[in-house]
């Protein structure tokens, strides 16, 4: 059984529609299970997939854990039918340009490259993309660069207007984390 999720461990990130159906019974197993869920996408893919991205809360996740949480939830998905029809079921993990769905994501890849959206504009802007410089208060603090400006500011924003945030990829940057030298 898993501990009650903190604030900074719930996903501010919520599907919609079918994929948000999927989402709410799959969280349930997977957290039984010990992993977070961490997106679900609903593709017409190969005939219908249905990829649900999970991990463990320290971010692993092995062959063996995609099996394990296919073989319980495939019957709970089966039994509630969410998607008529047939469609394949995909585990994965999130991979090097991750999302952020969390705000202890953002905590966790502190130093990493980030591309994040909002939902509104905030100064005529949706789009951002700088170095990911932790969490404040309900904000994920974001170094970018501006224009006009001769260094890079930091700014906020706030994780209820985030609609999609996920690390830029930078392989010689997780190769280092790999080797431990963040972790």
């Amino acid at each position: 059984m898993s501990s009650p999720l903190t604030s900074a461990d719930r996903r501010f990130a919520r599907e919609t529609g079918t994929e948000r159906t999927i989402a709410d019974l799959a969280e349930p197993v997977l957290e039984e299970l010990g992993f977070r869920l961490v997106r679900v996408k609903v593709s017409g893919r190969d005939g219908g997939t249905v990829q649900i991205m999970a991990e463990r809360p320290s971010g692993d996740m092995s062959v063996e854990d995609c099996a394990i949480i296919s073989r319980n939830l495939s019957p709970v998905l089966d039994a509630y039918d969410p998607m008529p029809g047939h469609y394949n079921l995909e585990i994965s993990s999130p991979g090097i340009d991750r999302p952020l769905v969390r705000p202890s994501d953002f905590a966790l890849w502190t130093g990493h490259e980030a591309k994040v959206e909002l939902k509104e504009p905030v100064d005529g802007r949706k789009r951002f993309r700088g170095v990911i410089e932790g969490i404040e208060d309900d904000e994920a603090r974001l170094r970018i660069e501006l224009e006009g400006k001769a260094e890079p500011v930091v700014i906020g924003l706030p994780f209820s207007l985030i609609g999609e945030a996920k690390l830029v990829a930078d392989i010689d940057r997780f190769k280092a984390d790999l080797a431990g030298k963040k972790h």
